[in-house]
C-alpha cells in the first residue's frame, strides 16, 4: 500500500513517457495542484511530455511558462466562441498542439450530465456549442477550424462529442487535410461508442485515448483498456485525464494502471503506446 508521499512502483520501461490529458489549476473545478506542481508530479512517475487542458479555454499560454515538453491546446467550448478559426489560429501561432471540440459544451454532454462518468463535472455548466445539424451532418462554421488545424498540422480530440459526431467530424477532417485525431476516452458510456463507430474509425486511422480517470470512474465493461482487444494498438495511445482533486493523482493511479496495461499488451507495446506512439501523434 502507498503511504502518502510514496510513489506507487510502475514498470521499468515506464520512462520517457507522454501524457496527451492533463489537468490543472487554475480552474472551476477542483484540482490537485497548479501547473508547476501538476508537471512534477508527472514527471515524478515518468513523463517527459505533459499536455496540459482547460475546460475553460485556452492552456497554450500556461504551457509555454511551465517548462521544457510542456504544451498546450485550446478547448472549443462556449467561453471561447465555439467554432473559433481565429482562437484557434492564434493557439497555434503561439505554440499549441491540441484543438479539443466541445467537452463541457457538448450537447452529448449535457445529454448525458446526470451519467455516474461525468460526476467530477457536477455543477459546472457552460452554454451548448452545436457541431451538427438535426440530420446529423457537419454545421458548415466548422469548416474553417478545420482548415486552421491542417495548415498546422495540429491534432483534434473529439472532446465530448457522441461517436456518430465524432464520424461525422473526422471523416471531413480527413476530406480537409486533417492528420492527426484523437479520440478522447471513447467507451466512456456516455459518448454511445459502438462497433460501426470503430470500424469507421479504424479505417480512417483515427487514434484511440487510453485513461485513467475513465479508468477508475466507470465500470470494468467500459474501461479504456478494453480497447487492446477491440481496436488496433497501433492505434492507441495515452491521456490520463487526471487532476481532479477528488481522484487519484499520479504519485498512486500511474503505476498499477501502467501494470494493468503491461499485462494486456505485453512490455514492449506498453512502452510504444507510452512513448513513441503518442509523442508521434502530439509532435511533427
Amino acid at each position: 500500500m502507498t503511504g502518502p508521499g510514496e510513489v506507487a512502483a510502475r514498470p521499468d520501461w515506464a520512462l520517457g513517457m507522454v501524457d496527451l490529458h492533463v489537468h490543472a489549476a487554475p480552474s472551476l473545478l477542483p484540482r490537485h495542484g497548479d501547473d508547476a506542481a501538476t508537471v512534477r508530479a508527472e514527471r515524478a512517475v515518468g513523463f517527459d511530455v505533459v499536455v496540459l487542458k482547460s475546460h475553460e479555454g485556452s492552456t497554450v499560454e500556461r504551457a509555454a511558462i511551465a517548462g521544457e515538453g510542456v504544451y498546450g491546446g485550446i478547448v472549443l467550448n462556449s467561453p471561447v466562441g465555439g467554432a473559433n478559426p481565429d482562437a484557434v489560429q492564434v493557439a497555434a501561432r503561439l505554440g499549441g498542439r491540441v484543438v479539443w471540440m466541445p467537452t463541457v459544451s457538448a450537447p452529448n454532454h449535457k445529454a448525458g450530465a446526470s451519467s455516474p462518468e461525468l460526476s467530477v463535472h457536477r455543477g459546472f455548466e457552460l452554454g451548448a456549442v452545436a457541431v451538427t445539424d438535426a440530420e446529423g451532418r457537419l454545421l458548415p462554421a466548422w469548416h474553417d477550424v478545420l482548415d486552421v488545424i491542417a495548415e498546422h498540422d495540429l491534432l483534434l480530440a473529439s472532446g465530448h462529442l457522441a461517436a456518430r459526431e465524432t464520424v461525422v467530424l473526422f471523416t471531413e477532417a480527413r476530406a480537409r487535410g486533417v492528420q492527426r485525431l484523437l479520440v478522447n476516452h471513447p467507451l466512456m458510456a456516455f459518448l454511445h461508442w459502438t462497433d460501426e463507430a470503430a470500424r469507421a474509425l479504424s479505417a480512417l486511422d483515427v487514434h484511440l485515448e487510453l485513461g485513467i480517470l475513465p479508468d477508475l470512474l466507470g465500470d470494468a465493461d467500459h474501461a479504456s483498456l478494453n480497447l487492446t482487444r477491440s481496436y488496433p494498438t497501433s492505434l492507441l495511445v495515452f491521456g490520463g485525464d487526471l487532476g481532479h482533486a477528488d481522484h487519484p493523482g499520479p504519485a498512486t493511479a500511474v503505476g498499477p494502471w501502467l501494470q494493468d496495461l503491461e499485462d494486456r499488451v505485453g512490455d514492449e507495446r506498453a512502452a510504444a503506446i507510452m512513448t513513441t506512439q503518442t509523442r508521434s501523434l502530439l509532435l511533427p
